[in-house]
């Protein structure tokens, strides 16, 4: 997997250079309509097949897109690039290394909230606040359940986890008795 980041990397960085001279919200809303795309299995099969030229795969990755840079001068070079050099499998970790570096800019983070209830309203207003504190940075909360936490939540920003979960503790409270 770090092969595919060390690959992807010199795109994302020049997808974000040109995305910073325009509209860095509407860059990144193409990229990842491209990366979602791109993860179609149809689309790559369709793209390995000898008997499609890399031309008319451009024009049906560009189709599928609804974003209005599609018609970019600039988009359409680099969805060109990526396709004549064979590089459109890379397009999700783009995406990815793309959306840290817009992140980055802002001063922002992705943050997955795994909690074993719902969190809604004032609840998760809160609890994203104290986390924005904590990590010292605006946070984009995005919340997954997961019944088997029991209680408590688990935190990930980056390669930070924070994890107050039950079962975290309950698991802590195993290791410190059987030492």
């Amino acid at each position: 997997m770090a092969e595919l980041a060390t690959i992807a990397r010199p795109y994302a960085e020049a997808l974000f250079r040109v995305a910073e001279a325009g509209d860095l919200g509407a860059w990144s809303n193409f990229v990842e309509e491209l990366a979602q795309v791109a993860r179609l299995p149809e689309l790559l099969s369709v793209a390995t097949s000898p008997k499609v030229s890399r031309e008319q795969v451009s024009d049906l990755l560009l189709i599928a897109v609804k974003s209005p840079l599609k018609d970019d001068a600039q988009a359409k070079n680099f969805v060109h690039m990526l396709v004549d050099n064979h590089r459109l499998p890379l397009m999700p970790e783009i995406a990815t290394q793309f959306d840290v570096l817009k992140n980055a800019r802002e001063g922002a983070a992705d943050a997955l909230i795994v909690s074993a209830f719902p969190l809604e309203g004032e609840q998760l207003n809160d609890l994203v606040a104290s986390l924005e504190r904590k990590f010292q940075r605006k946070l984009k909360a995005t919340v997954e359940i997961d019944p088997s936490l029991i209680g408590g939540v688990r935190v990930t920003v980056g390669d930070e986890v924070l994890d107050t979960s039950v079962r975290a503790r309950l698991a802590s409270m195993q290791t410190a008795l059987t030492a």
